[in-house]
């Protein structure tokens, strides 16, 4: 019998399932049907959408459906000018989903809406991907690194001596600093633009103690998420690589 992994392999060698205007039946006993069965009634799918679907509210309003149906994951234009849907779920719940963006909310046409079965990476809410909030900077430190956020008009610092790793199982140690050790000219070990993530509205996420947000750097990329630990001067965190696409698990040795 096939393996969990080896359904996601098959699954990718198939044909998305493209759905024009109203959605079309499954075929029963398809490679995503057993992709559901491996994964005990909850599945995933990635849903790419074009034609006349400029914002007029999209985002928002596939977050409001996914909410009402209990579906979790994401929403983000892509580089195309349409929009890129990951969402976790029941069958049911899905096909809702799937029903609500062949149609658009009112004022999007929708010409194409593309649907593949991924993996299931565990998300905790429904969300809009790719609101700018600042831009990041890693530098070294004498024993360990520096990771800084732009918050509002200002920075806000951690000092992580093991250093941010890719790897989702390592989770850093993260001291909070009163004021960036570093600025200006000092060394960069990576830097880039960040993206607030999860459903908590940024920065009250930090203030709440766990955040979550997305790196657009050149060894840094994808989700991370800093859980705070305990308070104080000095509040210790722990800064976890989400399990997205991004991760690599087992990199940290």
């Amino acid at each position: 019998m096939l393996g969990p992994e080896e359904l996601v392999v098959l699954c990718r060698h198939r044909p998305s399932v493209t759905r024009c205007g109203t959605p079309q039946p499954r075929t029963p006993g398809s490679c995503e049907d057993r992709f559901i069965a491996a994964k005990e009634g909850k599945r995933a799918i990635r849903a790419r959408l074009s034609g006349g679907v400029a914002d007029a509210g999209f985002r928002a309003a596939t977050v409001e459906r996914a909410h009402e149906l209990g579906v979790l994951g994401w929403v983000r234009r892509d580089d195309s000018g349409g929009f890129l849907v990951h969402a976790e779920g029941t069958e049911d719940a899905l096909a809702g989903l799937e029903d609500f963006l062949a149609g658009g909310p009112a004022g999007a046409a929708v010409d194409r809406l593309e649907v593949e079965p991924v993996r299931v990476e565990g998300h905790e809410q429904f969300a809009i991907r790719g609101v700018a909030a600042g831009r990041f900077a890693v530098r070294p430190l004498e024993r360990g690194y520096e990771l800084q956020l732009e918050v509002g008009d200002g920075l806000r610092a951690w000092a992580v001596p093991k250093g941010p790793s890719m790897d989702p199982a390592a989770k850093r140690m993260a001291i909070e600093l009163p004021a960036p050790a570093l600025v200006g000219d000092a060394p960069c070990w990576d830097e880039g633009d960040y993206e607030q993530g999860g459903r908590v509205p940024w920065p009250e996420a930090l203030d709440r103690g766990h955040a979550v947000f997305v790196l657009r750097g050149s060894r840094l990329r994808g989700g991370f998420a800093l859980q705070r630990t305990g308070g104080g001067e000095k509040a210790r965190w722990l800064l976890i690589k989400r399990r997205d696409e991004e991760a690599r698990p087992g990199s940290d040795g």
